[in-house]
Protein backbone atom coordinates (compact mmCIF):
# COMPACT_ATOMS: atom_id res chain seq x y z
CA UNK A 1 0.00 0.00 0.00
CA UNK A 2 2.71 2.66 0.93
CA UNK A 3 4.41 1.39 -1.98
CA UNK A 4 1.20 2.42 -4.08
CA UNK A 5 1.20 5.72 -2.62
CA UNK A 6 4.45 6.37 -3.23
CA UNK A 7 3.97 5.75 -7.07
CA UNK A 8 0.99 8.40 -7.15
CA UNK A 9 2.94 10.82 -5.28
CA UNK A 10 5.99 10.37 -7.70
CA UNK A 11 3.79 11.06 -10.96
CA UNK A 12 2.11 13.89 -9.55
CA UNK A 13 5.21 15.58 -8.28
CA UNK A 14 8.48 14.20 -9.99
CA UNK A 15 11.41 12.49 -8.08
CA UNK A 16 12.44 14.36 -5.12
CA UNK A 17 16.25 14.43 -5.55
CA UNK A 18 18.45 12.15 -3.67
CA UNK A 19 20.02 14.81 -1.59
CA UNK A 20 17.44 16.99 -1.00
CA UNK A 21 17.65 16.81 3.06
CA UNK A 22 14.41 15.17 4.37
CA UNK A 23 13.33 18.53 6.39
CA UNK A 24 13.31 19.61 3.69
CA UNK A 25 11.16 17.05 1.75
CA UNK A 26 8.92 17.95 4.37
CA UNK A 27 8.78 21.25 4.47
CA UNK A 28 8.27 21.32 0.80
CA UNK A 29 5.34 19.14 0.82
CA UNK A 30 3.98 21.33 3.88
CA UNK A 31 4.44 24.27 2.18
CA UNK A 32 2.08 23.28 -0.41
CA UNK A 33 -0.59 21.30 1.72
CA UNK A 34 -1.04 24.21 4.37
CA UNK A 35 -3.05 26.18 2.32
CA UNK A 36 -5.44 23.59 1.16
CA UNK A 37 -7.62 23.86 4.44
CA UNK A 38 -8.03 27.69 3.13
CA UNK A 39 -8.95 26.77 -0.10
CA UNK A 40 -11.57 24.51 1.04
CA UNK A 41 -12.82 27.10 3.54
CA UNK A 42 -12.98 29.80 0.49
CA UNK A 43 -14.65 27.40 -2.11
CA UNK A 44 -17.85 26.21 0.65
CA UNK A 45 -18.25 29.76 1.01
CA UNK A 46 -18.11 30.91 -3.05
CA UNK A 47 -21.06 27.98 -3.30
CA UNK A 48 -22.99 29.43 -0.27
CA UNK A 49 -22.06 27.31 2.96
CA UNK A 50 -23.51 29.76 6.00
CA UNK A 51 -19.81 29.38 7.38
CA UNK A 52 -18.86 33.03 6.68
CA UNK A 53 -19.39 36.27 8.83
CA UNK A 54 -21.96 37.54 6.32
CA UNK A 55 -25.75 36.45 7.63
CA UNK A 56 -27.70 38.35 4.72
CA UNK A 57 -27.97 38.05 1.44
CA UNK A 58 -25.08 36.17 -0.30
CA UNK A 59 -24.79 38.99 -3.42
CA UNK A 60 -23.38 41.49 -0.16
CA UNK A 61 -20.98 39.63 -0.06
CA UNK A 62 -19.52 39.67 -3.76
CA UNK A 63 -17.00 42.61 -2.78
CA UNK A 64 -15.29 44.08 -5.91
CA UNK A 65 -15.96 40.53 -7.81
CA UNK A 66 -17.83 41.96 -11.07
CA UNK A 67 -20.86 40.57 -11.33
CA UNK A 68 -20.32 38.72 -14.60
CA UNK A 69 -18.11 36.39 -12.90
CA UNK A 70 -20.16 33.95 -10.61
CA UNK A 71 -18.94 33.64 -6.49
CA UNK A 72 -18.23 30.13 -6.62
CA UNK A 73 -16.14 30.53 -10.10
CA UNK A 74 -14.02 33.32 -8.37
CA UNK A 75 -13.37 31.23 -5.17
CA UNK A 76 -12.61 28.41 -7.49
CA UNK A 77 -10.44 30.54 -9.18
CA UNK A 78 -8.32 32.00 -6.63
CA UNK A 79 -8.28 28.91 -4.88
CA UNK A 80 -6.56 27.03 -7.42
CA UNK A 81 -3.72 29.64 -7.78
CA UNK A 82 -3.17 30.06 -4.25
CA UNK A 83 -2.74 26.15 -3.91
CA UNK A 84 -0.47 26.42 -8.06
CA UNK A 85 1.96 29.02 -5.84
CA UNK A 86 1.99 26.82 -3.20
CA UNK A 87 2.59 23.41 -5.03
CA UNK A 88 5.93 25.52 -6.70
CA UNK A 89 7.77 24.34 -3.19
CA UNK A 90 7.81 20.73 -4.03
CA UNK A 91 9.92 21.97 -7.15
CA UNK A 92 12.65 23.10 -4.22
CA UNK A 93 12.89 19.54 -3.72
CA UNK A 94 12.08 17.87 -6.74
CA UNK A 95 14.69 16.66 -10.31
CA UNK A 96 11.76 19.67 -12.17
CA UNK A 97 13.34 22.50 -9.96
CA UNK A 98 17.05 21.54 -10.60
CA UNK A 99 16.26 20.34 -14.51
CA UNK A 100 13.70 21.78 -17.14
CA UNK A 101 10.89 19.18 -18.14
CA UNK A 102 11.79 18.31 -21.46
CA UNK A 103 8.26 18.10 -22.20
CA UNK A 104 8.37 22.03 -22.15
CA UNK A 105 8.85 23.30 -25.31
CA UNK A 106 12.16 25.61 -25.86
CA UNK A 107 13.88 24.99 -22.41
CA UNK A 108 13.47 21.07 -21.80
CA UNK A 109 16.23 19.81 -20.17
CA UNK A 110 18.13 22.80 -19.14
CA UNK A 111 19.50 23.57 -15.82
CA UNK A 112 17.61 25.48 -13.83
CA UNK A 113 19.58 28.67 -12.23
CA UNK A 114 19.95 28.55 -8.80
CA UNK A 115 19.39 32.25 -8.60
CA UNK A 116 16.08 31.33 -11.19
CA UNK A 117 14.25 29.69 -8.39
CA UNK A 118 15.42 30.89 -4.84
CA UNK A 119 14.67 34.42 -5.69
CA UNK A 120 11.19 34.32 -6.27
CA UNK A 121 10.92 31.20 -3.77
CA UNK A 122 12.74 33.90 -0.70
CA UNK A 123 10.79 36.79 -1.36
CA UNK A 124 7.48 34.81 -1.56
CA UNK A 125 8.67 33.39 1.73
CA UNK A 126 9.16 36.53 3.51
CA UNK A 127 6.27 38.47 1.69
CA UNK A 128 4.13 35.11 3.30
CA UNK A 129 5.76 35.41 6.29
CA UNK A 130 5.65 39.00 7.33
CA UNK A 131 1.74 39.30 5.68
CA UNK A 132 0.44 36.55 7.63
CA UNK A 133 1.98 38.39 10.96
CA UNK A 134 0.83 41.29 10.21
CA UNK A 135 -2.95 40.15 9.40
CA UNK A 136 -2.48 37.82 12.65
CA UNK A 137 -4.06 40.53 15.18
CA UNK A 138 -7.04 41.31 12.36
CA UNK A 139 -7.82 37.73 11.49
CA UNK A 140 -11.67 37.96 12.51
CA UNK A 141 -12.13 41.80 11.34
CA UNK A 142 -14.63 41.35 8.66
CA UNK A 143 -16.27 44.65 6.88
CA UNK A 144 -20.01 44.45 5.81
CA UNK A 145 -21.02 45.86 2.68
CA UNK A 146 -22.40 48.64 4.67
CA UNK A 147 -19.27 49.79 6.23
CA UNK A 148 -19.60 48.25 9.45
CA UNK A 149 -17.33 45.96 11.27
CA UNK A 150 -18.64 42.26 11.04
CA UNK A 151 -16.59 39.35 13.24
CA UNK A 152 -17.25 35.97 13.31
CA UNK A 153 -19.12 33.70 16.63
CA UNK A 154 -18.83 30.49 17.90
CA UNK A 155 -17.88 27.50 15.81
CA UNK A 156 -17.91 29.62 12.50
CA UNK A 157 -15.26 31.53 14.17
CA UNK A 158 -13.33 27.66 15.05
CA UNK A 159 -14.01 26.47 11.60
CA UNK A 160 -12.26 29.93 9.80
CA UNK A 161 -9.14 29.17 12.26
CA UNK A 162 -8.58 25.93 11.71
CA UNK A 163 -8.82 26.84 8.35
CA UNK A 164 -6.77 29.87 7.81
CA UNK A 165 -4.76 29.47 10.67
CA UNK A 166 -2.08 26.42 9.06
CA UNK A 167 -1.25 29.71 6.59
CA UNK A 168 0.95 30.93 9.67
CA UNK A 169 3.72 28.37 8.42
CA UNK A 170 3.41 28.58 4.92
CA UNK A 171 5.81 31.42 4.87
CA UNK A 172 8.49 29.93 7.22
CA UNK A 173 8.25 26.32 5.86
CA UNK A 174 8.93 27.76 2.37
CA UNK A 175 11.85 29.72 4.16
CA UNK A 176 12.96 25.94 4.93
CA UNK A 177 13.10 24.82 1.86
CA UNK A 178 14.84 27.40 0.04
CA UNK A 179 17.37 27.45 2.66
CA UNK A 180 17.84 23.57 1.95
CA UNK A 181 17.54 24.56 -1.95
CA UNK A 182 20.38 27.25 -2.18
CA UNK A 183 22.83 25.16 0.50
CA UNK A 184 22.40 21.66 -1.64
CA UNK A 185 22.84 23.62 -5.37
CA UNK A 186 25.76 25.11 -4.06
CA UNK A 187 27.56 22.43 -2.62
CA UNK A 188 26.79 20.52 -5.48
CA UNK A 189 29.41 20.87 -8.69
CA UNK A 190 27.99 21.62 -12.07
CA UNK A 191 27.97 18.98 -14.80
CA UNK A 192 30.06 21.70 -16.80
CA UNK A 193 32.84 21.50 -13.56
CA UNK A 194 32.43 18.03 -13.77
CA UNK A 195 33.26 17.18 -17.65
CA UNK A 196 36.44 19.76 -17.43
CA UNK A 197 38.26 17.91 -14.65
Amino acid sequence: MLRNATAVVRRMHGHTVEDAPRWAVVSAYAASLVVLPSCVWRIALGFGAPIGPLRGDASDARGDVPAWLPMWGYTIFLSVLSEALAFLAVGLVSRWGEVVPRRVPGLGGRRVPVLAAAVPAGAGAALLTVGTLVALPGFNDFTAPDGTAVRLEGWRLVLFAVSYGPLVAWGPLLAAATIAYCLRRRQRPSPAALTTR
